[in-house]
């Protein structure tokens, strides 16, 4: 397994143009990520976590070039990925993938199960149809979805859905899944049952983000947390045994904890 790191972000800033309600109101900066360092190794799983509004879901953008960031470097892999352009990133992107938090509207609803997963080979992975159709059918039946290659996504249920997102990815053997709430919407059986197999068919050597606010998940899944408030990192911990000390992780991890979430965001 190689030592370079699979993600690795450098001094990144993250800055959006706000404009003001009204044509003449003035436009203001806002900040969604702040000087943020991480590295990511080899089969490791990171969570990063945090309320909405964190920067937690920009920064997993920025890392696959999906937003480009204001200032800082990101590497994938040992190589530059922040500065190419789409052209030179479009040969590359089935090594880096991206699964929605939305799994439905990623998926166009006259395509079957099977058909989203052969397009995805076909397309991405250079397969020709036969191979793409027996891999995809055996994708498919490993994820609990034999019985469902025929279904359109309207038929499906949510945990469905987001298996065949699943399984588009990981036919296509990547490097590196940013996985950005894959468990949303679900109820707690479907959550966990997503997440196992998220976790367990990760392609060996592989990394993975994991975007999520639910510190149950990130013990239970990830090797480390990082945790995001107000766009910086303000604790990492490791995982499933580390214990938050700053106020705002505690608060996260233990909510029912006698924690003042003033005192957190002012640190």
């Amino acid at each position: 397994m190689s030592d370079v790191p699979v993600v690795e972000v450098r001094g990144v800033h993250k800055t959006y143009l706000q404009r003001g309600t009204w044509p003449w109101s003035p436009t203001r900066d806002v900040l969604a990520v702040v000087d943020l360092n991480l590295k990511v190794e080899p089969g490791e799983v990171v969570a990063l976590v945090g309320q909405s509004g964190s920067g937690k879901t920009t920064l997993s953008r920025c890392v696959l070039g999906l937003e480009n960031i204001t200032q800082g470097q990101i590497l994938l892999e040992g190589k530059v990925w922040h500065d190419l352009t789409e052209a030179q990133r479009r040969p590359l992107r089935p090594r880096y993938q991206y699964i929605p938090q939305d799994a439905l509207s990623a998926l166009d609803p006259q395509q079957t199960a099977l058909e989203h997963v052969i397009e995805s080979m076909m397309v991405l992975g250079g397969r020709d149809l036969r191979g793409a159709t027996d891999e995809a059918k055996e994708m498919l039946d490993g994820l609990g979805l034999s019985e469902r290659f025929h279904a359109l996504p309207r038929e499906m249920s949510g945990g469905e859905q987001r298996r065949v997102t699943l399984a588009r990815v990981f036919a296509l053997k990547p490097r590196l899944v940013v996985a950005d709430e894959p468990t949303s919407g679900l109820d707690p059986d479907r959550q966990e049952s997503v997440l196992e197999a998220l976790i367990s068919n990760l392609p060996e050597g592989a990394a993975c983000i994991l975007v999520t606010h639910d510190m149950l998940q990130a013990r239970a899944w990830a090797n480390r947390a990082m945790v995001m408030l107000e766009g910086q990192v303000v604790e990492e911990l490791p995982l499933p045994d580390g214990e938050p000390t700053h106020p705002y992780a505690r608060m996260l991890f233990d909510p029912w904890g006698e924690h003042d979430l003033a005192q957190s965001t002012s640190t």
